[in-house]
């Protein structure tokens, strides 16, 4: 069985996810998952760069979400 788990902010997806977790469910959080395959070095950001140019970096080499956001949105 795979359970979908969404909601709105504050509505307790974080402590039912962790209850989940400490009973033995594996979890898959897509948020953390989002982050990290475009933290610097990954290919996921050198493919966002590819299309978006380096402007959407930081100093530190991170995608600039923000930025990235204006520009999609």
């Amino acid at each position: 069985m795979i359970v979908g788990l969404t909601g709105g902010i504050a509505t307790g997806k974080s402590t039912l996810s962790r209850l989940m977790a400490n009973l033995g469910f594996p979890i898959i959080d897509a948020d953390v998952a989002a982050r990290q395959v475009v933290e610097p070095g990954t290919p996921g950001l050198a493919m966002i760069v590819d299309v978006f140019s380096p402007d959407i970096l930081t100093s530190t080499g991170e995608l600039d979400r923000p930025k990235l956001g204006e520009i999609i949105f």
